[in-house]
């Protein structure tokens, strides 16, 4: 039988360049399912093949008439900042359960979204243990809970169910995350905007795993495709490196505009992540992922190249 796909969040970020890849390694029979709420996300959508297209809360009403096998559960409320703890716990939580029944029950592969954001201010390191993790806020609780649920419940079962934590993810099909967009989309678009490429005094002293989409889909793409145990994966580079060489990435490519540094917000003061670095070894060792990740420079210089279309 011929692969029969459901990728959550498809309209979104990750969900998008999924299916592109999907559709460049030849499948096309996808489901997606996303909230258009937000209408610009259908942007993500034109240019890709896939059988159909389902509002999340559609879904389950339609189980009955509809087999997968497989699911990549891409789709979540990513929104850092929102406090309403009871509509993240539905939405990503409680969601994402309904799911993984359904995947235990049809045994079918599930690969999910889950976050660095399980680690909180990672003063415990970024290895995927227990005592590593330390959630911040709702959202990243609700990654957390769900992590535990998955690995509590599922993980011994003769079923392939991997999490895996994003890092900072950045590339082409974030235009609609707006505030939660990258660092290197804000200064592009401050670029457009004929200002100077403004960063936090000190930024080169921030510093965070920057991944490159391309990284992130190659990385679903092999845990999909390979014999790999169930559990949680960190999915980051392995380095850490600044604000300061993402704008400086930035510049190589418009060196006619100016570096600002501006003053910290007092608002964000305690609340800032300073350091984020993946602990690749389980990726490595027990996924058997091999694959270089793309560093900062040559990413951000390539998204560069695609946001100005060439």
């Amino acid at each position: 039988m011929p692969e029969s796909i459901l990728v959550t969040g498809g309209a979104g970020f990750i969900g998008s360049n999924l299916v592109k890849k999907l559709n460049e390694l030849g499948y096309s029979n996808i489901t997606i399912t996303d909230d258009l709420t937000d209408g610009t996300k259908c942007r993500n959508l034109v240019n890709l093949e896939f059988k159909d297209y389902l509002d999340y809360r559609a879904l389950f009403s339609k189980w009955k008439k509809l087999y997968f096998s497989v699911i990549f559960h891409q789709g979540a409320c990513s929104d850092t900042t929102v406090a309403d703890g009871r509509f993240i716990m539905d939405v990503n939580y409680e969601y994402s359960k309904k799911l993984l029944k359904y995947a235990a029950k049809e045994c079918i592969p599930f690969i999910y979204a889950s976050s660095a954001a399980v680690y909180g201010n990672g003063e415990n390191g970024f290895e995927e243990k227990r005592e590593c993790e330390a959630p911040l806020n709702p959202y990243a609780f609700s990654k957390f809970q769900f992590d535990r649920y998955m690995l509590r419940e599922f993980s011994d079962l003769n079923l392939k169910t991997i999490g895996l934590r994003y890092f900072n993810v950045y590339g082409s099909g974030e235009a609609h995350k707006a505030k939660m967009s990258s660092v290197a989309y804000h200064l592009y678009n401050q670029v457009k905007r004929g200002e100077s490429m403004k960063l936090f005094d000190g930024s080169d002293s921030f510093l965070r795993d920057f991944v490159y989409i391309d990284d992130v889909v190659s990385v679903i793409i092999h845990m999909w495709q390979n014999d790999v145990p169930s559990g949680v994966y960190n999915c980051g580079t392995g380095r850490a490196e600044s604000f300061t060489a993402v704008a400086e990435a930035v510049h190589e490519c418009y060196p006619s505009v100016q570096l600002e540094y501006i003053p910290f917000p007092e608002e964000l003061k305690g609340k800032y992540q300073k350091f984020t670095q993946a602990d690749l070894k389980k990726l490595r060792e027990t996924a058997g992922y091999k694959n270089p990740f793309t560093s900062v420079n040559e990413g951000v210089r390539e998204y560069m190249r695609l946001l100005e279309g060439l």
